[in-house]
């Protein structure tokens, strides 16, 4: 959804609209991104919770709720939004030139804005897009990109404790007997589009503006050397790693220590929780690590089989994830809920049923690639925004 651009030289050999190399990793990561979004959303509108004792390990893999690909996908997705911010505006901000800042900051705004509208349209037929979201870190991003690293850092750190302190303020609240549903609100009025937007329902920007300030940051280092690389995928592991270790040692504490006490052994497993719609510290720092370490690997393979057929495929159709996103919402409500020509039978159906669109999508990407070039809604958001 980003113009890609690098003063450097880029090995895919293709350029953006403006004449600057276009770096095959970013359009790669953005379609394998995609692909996961789309096989976790047919999953979870097609079969949605089912919590027997009886699901097999795959069923328990996929499932969009807490399973571990939740929001694991999207996470990178925003994080390569966070780079391509960066890559957009770098010309502006390392000239200083206030015009150019200026424009850049209104070409953000009118994107996002644009992004964030679409997607309450859309909602009423897909709930829990992300489109509203990637709006409003858009309209975010244009009062960040000039910061220095060390603000962003800081920004995104604040981001992640805010998101965990409302995960503990809530359980607080549901322990003392209070609702805390008023945090998750359907959109009736302004004050709860703010609550959904920042605070509730999927993708809110407490704690998840955390993976934008990291995209944002990284950004800045693009295209990244081999030791950078190696650097930043030995810091995504390790944080991977030990939010997990620590979730697993802070419980079996918790249960040993607090076992005759419900309320407070329902506290820990909150603040230790990595699971996604807990929204704890230890999820948020786990899935920037995973999201690193899977950008960093998408990166290399792509700069390193970046004439192979599978990558130019995949960064035609990273191109247009914008257009494949709403198509993927489109097909999904045709086959399932307009013609009947799909039901819900399982994991299996969800999976057979996301191959089809990604064969559909991977043969429309490349067509109309060859064809228009740029994606119609993409070219609609651009000229939109700019």
């Amino acid at each position: 959804m980003n113009d890609v651009t690098c003063a450097a030289s880029a090995p895919s050999g293709e350029t953006n609209r403006t004449g600057a190399p276009r770096l095959p990793g970013l359009d790669v990561a953005r379609a394998v991104a995609l692909i996961g979004v789309v096989t976790l959303n047919y999953h979870g509108y097609l079969n949605g919770r089912r919590h027997s004792p009886k699901r097999s390990y795959a069923e328990r893999v996929f499932d969009p709720l807490d399973g571990p690909l939740s929001t694991r996908f999207a996470s990178v997705f925003v994080l390569v939004a966070g780079m391509g911010v960066t890559l957009m505006t770098n010309r502006s901000r390392l000239s200083g030139d206030i015009a150019a800042i200026r424009s850049d900051r209104w070409r953000l705004a009118r994107r996002g804005l644009l992004l964030y509208s679409s997607g309450l349209l859309i909602e009423w037929i897909w709930n829990g897009t992300i489109l509203v979201y990637y709006g409003a870190f858009f309209m975010v991003a244009a009062l960040l990109f000039t910061l220095r690293l060390r603000w962003i850092a800081l920004l995104g750190t604040c981001a992640a404790l805010a998101g965990a302190g409302i995960a503990w303020f809530r359980i607080a609240q549901e322990l003392k007997g209070h609702d805390t549903s008023w945090l998750e609100p359907a959109v009736t009025s302004p004050r709860n589009l703010v609550l959904r937007t920042f605070v509730g329902y999927t993708h809110p920007l407490l704690p998840w503006l955390a993976f934008l300030c990291a995209g944002i940051a990284i950004g800045r280092f693009l295209p990244l050397s081999k030791q950078r690389r190696a650097r930043i995928i030995f810091c995504g592991l390790s944080m991977f790693a030990v939010t997990y270790l620590v979730n697993y040692i802070g419980l079996r504490w918790a249960t040993d220590n607090f076992v005759s006490n419900d309320h407070s052994a329902r506290r820990w497993r909150i603040l230790l929780s990595t699971g996604p719609f807990d929204r704890g510290l230890l999820y948020t720092i786990g899935t920037l690590g995973s999201s690193l370490v899977s950008f960093c690997a998408l990166a290399w393979l792509a700069d390193r089989f970046a004439h192979a057929g599978a990558t130019q495929l995949l960064r035609h159709a990273g191109q247009m994830t914008l257009t494949l996103y709403v198509c993927h919402i489109l097909v999904f409500n045709a086959v399932v809920h307009w013609w009947h020509l799909v039901r819900p039978t399982g994991l299996d159906t969800a999976l057979v049923l996301s191959a089809a669109f990604w064969v559909f999508a991977i043969m429309l990407g490349g067509l109309w690639h060859r064809v228009a070039g740029v994606g119609p809604l993409e070219r609609l958001y651009r000229n939109f925004g700019g």
